[in-house]
């Protein structure tokens, strides 16, 4: 999170809903535990604030009048200044196309309505410890010409770097720490996603398309109503 903290060391949250009750809940738990707060009720709102704000973590409702959030998504995404920061969809609908929607979009997580702080303050604390990067014995991966450094978090194909949200990234290093290892499905939502939160069950297939789509779609094996593997 180099250069996008508060001045204090705290790490910077941008709330985004255009239901103000639930701004201020969200507000007053994050600022309880140190976070440095900002919020935005509406799509515009929200790009501008990330501008001026820098972000580490965007929490953004998925249902908004005007400009939702799938598109404030798109367009934060498409900005490389935003390329470290993590995007976390709210939302009252718990249908799969809703969440496909928001991990095309380039989301790096999706947490349901009604929300209860508790466990959104612990999912926002796992968030962030991750995306610190923090190093695992300085280790690096590495497998058919694809080379993952833990420590700095990023992916090289072929010496090539390439960007990857959260998710991605988090399921590429998954498959690639025991190559040829068939992961059971079950076994990839326990480690990427946890237990406390409610994910469809097609939210593996699509990151796993996605993943795919960026690192060949040679390197990643389907085994039929198992789960997957990596190609070595």
């Amino acid at each position: 999170m180099d250069g996008m903290t508060g001045s204090d060391g705290s790490a910077k949250v941008l709330l985004v809903d255009d239901e103000a009750d639930i701004l201020e809940m969200l507000k007053y738990n994050l600022e309880k535990e140190g976070y440095s707060v900002a919020t935005a009720l509406n799509g515009s709102q929200a790009l501008e604030q990330a501008r001026l704000f820098s972000p580490d973590l965007v929490v953004l409702d998925i249902m908004m009048p005007g400009m939702d959030g799938v598109e404030v998504c798109n367009q934060l995404r498409s900005r490389s200044e935003f390329d470290n920061t993590l995007i976390v969809f709210l939302s009252a609908r718990g249908e799969d196309y809703s969440q496909i929607a928001g991990f095309d979009a380039g989301a790096d997580d999706f947490i349901t309505k009604p929300i209860r702080p508790k466990l959104f303050l612990s999912k926002v604390k796992a968030l962030l410890k991750r995306r610190s990067g923090e190093p695992e014995n300085g280790q690096v991966l590495e497998a058919e010409g694809i080379r993952v450094d833990l420590e700095r978090v990023m992916v090289y194909i072929a010496g090539k770097e390439i960007q990857l949200p959260k998710k991605e990234f988090e399921l590429l290093v998954l498959l690639l720490s025991k190559p040829g290892k068939v992961f059971k499905r079950d076994e990839i939502y326990g480690h990427i996603w946890g237990n406390e939160l409610f994910v469809g069950d097609r939210t593996i297939d699509v990151h796993i398309r996605k993943l795919r789509e960026k690192i060949g779609e040679e390197r990643i094996k389907t085994i039929k109503g198992i789960g997957y593997k990596f190609d070595a």
